[in-house]
């Protein structure tokens, strides 16, 4: 480190400085109780600093001596007295002011110097801690950042975990459901077939048994035809067969109608990207839970006629999925929603409504915290709505809700009109 002294050697000083008034004056006053009648110590600028005279002075002759500080004169020393004493005593009190003037000097010099040399460590110490304090400031804002940047990193992480579990159930529900619509495919065609086939067989069987009937037989047969046909109940069975066959047909259809819903809802077999009727996939959604609903379930729909939307089409459903199946799982009377559809300043606006408990006012603002539910522990993880919140911010939309204790809710559900999204 390089220090820098400013060293005050040479410096001018006044003679004011270096002889105090407090310093000199007890000795012109010895001087002249040692015989001279007064004695003065002149400034450069010939005005007296100091003076001592004593009570009887008379006028004598006057003695003058220079007072030199580095060769340069700085006063003077003015005597009057006897002239066998005056030159003698001003002589000695010359020496003594000039080794005064000469100690005050050095030790003024002295002083000043370790004045500012202590003045200058000080202020380096002072800068040294304050850029010790501006440091600590620094790495202690660092360690806070970084605290905080750990903790946030670490519930992003923990939020994309949960997201990705959530993804991955709702791809391997997906992948279950066009399993299981695969496997009953084959059986549920078999027996629609051969329902089909049985009801062609028992129509020739019919008009067989009614040719038979018609035959011409003797008596004694003609009797125990029909005691076998009345005991047989063959007019009951010929005409309940036609019916029970129409209800089976209509249950396998039931039961093709449900495997496709479950199919189409799972889109296994769909491209990335798909022309989606929102209308449709709401209404596949609700087949989906239909077996969830209550039985006295009302559903209420007010559609107008809307674009079509493309995006991925799993992400649709789960977003409708997700907002029915919270719908079901809260009513504890029975359900009613009211669904409904339209467009407004360029953006497809689609509302689910349902009449249950409704949100508490000081819930409303937390149902799409990750992680945040009003259920028991071990009943759900808090990640619907959030799911249902990302997916619509990530197709470039948005969902608002309106509720009210015991009033139900109400979410809005925002699309951009006539975009692509993925």
């Amino acid at each position: 480190m390089n220090q820098e002294i400013d060293y005050v050697v040479g410096a001018e000083r006044r003679l004011a400085e270096l002889l105090p008034r407090g310093e000199i004056q007890p000795l012109m006053e010895a001087a002249v109780r040692s015989g001279l009648s007064r004695v003065r110590l002149l400034g450069d600028d010939g005005e007296p600093l100091a003076e001592a005279c004593s009570q009887s002075a008379v006028q004598a002759p006057g003695l003058k001596r220079p007072l030199l500080l580095e060769g340069e004169p700085v006063g003077a020393l003015e005597a009057e007295g006897p002239s066998d004493l005056a030159p003698g005593i001003l002589e000695l009190l010359f020496a003594v002011v000039d080794r005064m003037l000469t100690n005050n000097l050095k030790r003024m010099l002295t002083t000043e110097i370790h004045t500012q040399v202590v003045r200058q460590s000080y202020e380096e110490l002072l800068e040294s801690h304050r850029r010790l304090a501006t440091s600590e400031q620094r790495y202690r804002n660092l360690a806070r950042n970084l605290d905080l940047k750990v903790k946030q990193r670490t519930e992003e992480l923990k939020l994309a975990h949960v997201r990705m579990l959530q993804q991955e159930k709702m791809a391997s529900v997906g992948q279950l459901a066009a399993g299981v619509a695969h496997e009953l495919n084959t059986p549920l065609g078999f027996v629609s077939s051969n329902l089909s086939s049985l009801g062609r067989y028992l129509d020739k069987l019919q008009a067989a048994l009614l040719a038979c009937r018609e035959l011409e037989l003797g008596e004694a047969q003609r009797l125990a035809f029909e005691k076998q046909w009345k005991e047989q109940k063959l007019d009951f069975v010929l005409e309940d067969i036609p019916d029970l066959i129409a209800q089976s047909l209509e249950g396998v259809g039931r039961a093709q109608k449900i495997v496709s819903d479950l199919k189409g809802f799972s889109h296994v077999d769909s491209a990335s990207l798909v022309c989606l009727d929102l209308e449709q996939e709401l209404e596949a959604a609700l087949r989906v839970l239909a077996g969830r609903m209550p039985a006295q379930t009302r559903i209420h729909r007010e559609f107008e006629a809307l674009p079509r939307f493309t995006c991925n089409p799993a992400l649709m459903s789960q977003v409708f999925l997700g907002l029915l199946s919270n719908a079901v799982d809260f009513c504890d009377k029975p359900l009613e929603l009211r669904l409904g559809g339209r467009c407004l300043d360029g953006e497809i606006h689609l509302s689910i409504a349902d009449n249950g408990p409704g949100i508490p006012a000081e819930t409303l603002p937390r149902i799409f915290d990750p992680f945040f539910t009003t259920r028991d522990v071990g009943e759900g993880t808090g990640m619907g709505l959030t799911v249902v919140y990302d997916i619509l911010r990530t197709l470039g939309g948005g969902v608002e809700v309106k509720s009210e204790p015991g009033q139900g809710a109400c979410f809005l559900l925002r699309l951009p009109a006539g975009e692509n999204h993925a």
